[in-house]
């Protein structure tokens, strides 16, 4: 009966060792590497056009939301230390709130968070490819060789998982390298002094700065994508909460440089004029044509880990849901997961058709330009706050239970994170579309709880 019973405690940890593929440092860079990626690049000047051409008024509301991210990871990361189940959210709605709301979350990061993400990424994949190479390429051009990425980026996530884990490594590092040497370089050259003491009366009594939080969750978001595979990380209950409190502040600290560094040097007006090719402009003028492609070649792979990142998690979230009893479809092929590959092949290939779908969508509103200044993905991160205020709640009921000892882990860090989560949702309220946001996350949340209730009798 011993031996039989170290037998078995054996072959669980062999199994339990297999799972688990990640390190600590891939869990830190896929958090910064998932938020570093196109947002800051090509939503800089969405930010000074709402704060009026303020740099000050920007930095501020980046420290603002910076709020949500950091004092979020600290809240969730107490939430990761107690389990290392697959599925991030899912799991930690399922364990801590219910059945029923981890349905309902795991719906909407399947079919609307993860996939609008992803695909926005991917077609700036294109933007900037058509930049680098002066192709003016039509939208149609664009979309195409961002579609081209992530299906590319699916099929080795699928047959060569480790490869995806050495890519955002490496990503991450290189895309640090010109938000860095741009910024640096901007401040140095530039007249920051000047930009930083620009706010005006006439700027703070207008509401208008308060849609620049739209632009700015953008650029933060996909913190929380790493949940996705914590159960795959070593040491996840340690390693988790560590790479949810170091990755936010970096990219705080490296999104602060670049902004004023960017702005100071070119000045606001250009960086509005110019929108998406500030960068290679700036780069042109700092070190030479030259280098100025290198620069754009390093955004390339800045954002295409951006998109890997997505594509590590999301092809796993119809497997997490799966594996919970009448709570997602097709479960019974959803999660299998293939010997070889130990990757869940057909819940990637289910995460691959709602990105097909949702390339379609935003394909069509951009042409028929039906969300100007704006895309597809803010849906999903302007609605995302509000889920994980849910979560932030759960860990305050875990000090109150006496499970979390420390004040400041159970009671500050998710009242914080629960106000920043109101400052950005408070920006995204003043998008005239708003409302059809809401609406369409609703109706999926809804039919989420009626198939749940369902196939749960």
């Amino acid at each position: 009966m011993v031996e039989l019973m170290h037998y078995d405690e054996k072959e669980d940890m062999m199994k339990k060792n297999k799972h688990e593929k990640y390190s600590l440092l891939t869990a830190i860079t896929m958090i910064v590497g998932t938020c570093i990626g196109s947002g800051i690049f090509f939503k800089s000047d969405n930010i000074l056009i709402a704060t009026n051409g303020s740099i000050m008024l920007g930095v501020i509301l980046f420290v603002l939301a910076a709020i949500a991210i950091i004092f979020g990871s600290l809240s969730v990361g107490e939430l990761a230390a107690k389990t290392n189940e697959p599925g991030g959210l899912v799991t930690y709605a399922q364990e801590f709130v219910n059945a029923k709301t981890a349905c309902g979350f795991g719906w909407f990061l399947t079919f609307i968070y993860y996939p609008t993400i992803a695909v926005v990424v991917s077609w700036v994949i294109g933007v900037y490819v058509d930049i680098l190479f002066h192709l003016q390429a039509s939208l149609e051009l664009q979309m195409i060789i961002g579609f081209i990425f992530l299906s590319i980026c699916f099929v080795y996530n699928i047959l060569l998982p480790k490869l995806g884990a050495i890519f955002q490594d490496v990503s991450t590092f290189i895309k640090m390298l010109p938000l860095l040497l741009l910024g640096i370089l901007g401040i140095l050259f530039g007249d920051p002094l000047a930009g930083l003491g620009d706010i005006g009366p006439t700027t703070l009594l207008s509401s208008s700065w308060i849609m620049a939080l739209g632009p700015i969750a953008y650029s933060y978001d996909g913190w929380i994508v790493a949940t996705s595979i914590a159960h795959e990380v070593k040491d996840a209950k340690k390693a988790m909460p560590k790479a949810l409190t170091i990755a936010p502040l970096i990219v705080l600290a490296i999104y602060t440089l670049y902004f004023v560094g960017i702005t100071s040097y070119l000045g606001v007006d250009q960086v509005m004029a110019l929108g998406d090719a500030h960068v290679s402009v700036a780069a042109s003028a700092l070190l030479g044509n030259t280098f100025a492609k290198m620069i754009v070649v390093f955004v390339i792979i800045s954002v295409m880990g951006t998109v890997n990142g997505l594509v590590t998690g999301y092809m796993r979230m119809p497997y997490s849901l799966a594996l919970r009893k009448g709570m997602f479809l097709w479960e019974a092929q959803l999660k299998k997961v293939d010997e070889k590959l130990d990757i869940p092949v057909y819940s990637a290939i289910f995460a691959f058709v709602v990105c097909t779908i949702w390339m379609v969508i935003h394909y069509l509103c951009t042409r028929f330009n039906i969300l100007p200044n704006s895309d597809v993905s803010e849906i999903a991160i302007s609605m995302a706050y509000m889920l994980y205020i849910v979560l932030y709640y759960q860990v305050y009921q875990l000090y109150r239970r006496k499970e979390i000892k420390s004040f400041f882990k159970g009671v500050i860090c998710p009242f914080l994170a629960t106000l920043g989560s109101f400052i950005i949702l408070s920006g995204g309220m003043q998008s005239q579309y708003f409302i059809y946001y809401l609406f369409i996350c609703g109706l999926v949340y809804l039919i989420s709880q009626v198939y749940y209730h369902f196939h749960q009798k």
